[in-house]
């Protein structure tokens, strides 16, 4: 199953697709200013150009498990991305995604190589 990890942040939110087998990451390129109008529409092609069967969304919960004010507004981004499209849409726990994905380093941006660890780290528990 080929499935699309984002890690959303209203200035870019990062992208990682897995392969069809579901074993790799690949971090592609981020979606600049995901909550607007050009945004929005790149998110909805690149989940259909893409021809994934799930969507896992970053949510960002505080060291203790609990809501942090950008929790809600990732929540709100799923539920709106739910209703936009006909791909199920799942959130999980990103905590320390974007640390470790700095701490591995590479190429592509910090936003995508974090949603990358996130997919590995859900397609991993899959």
């Amino acid at each position: 199953m080929r499935v699309l990890a984002l890690d959303y942040g209203s200035a870019r939110c990062g992208v990682a697709v897995s392969d069809p087998t579901g074993t790799l990451a690949t971090p592609l390129e981020p979606v600049l200013r995901p909550a607007s109008k050009k945004g929005w529409a790149a998110l909805k092609a690149r989940i259909a150009a893409l021809e994934v069967e799930r969507v896992v969304v970053g949510l960002p919960v505080s060291l203790s498990g609990a809501d942090s004010a950008q929790t809600v507004e990732v929540r709100e981004f799923a539920a709106r991305l739910a209703r936009a499209q006909p791909v199920p849409v799942e959130l999980y726990d990103e905590r320390f995604t974007t640390s470790l994905a700095h701490q591995a380093g590479g190429r592509s941006s910090l936003d995508s190589r974090a949603a990358a660890v996130l997919l590995e780290e859900w397609l991993a528990k899959a």
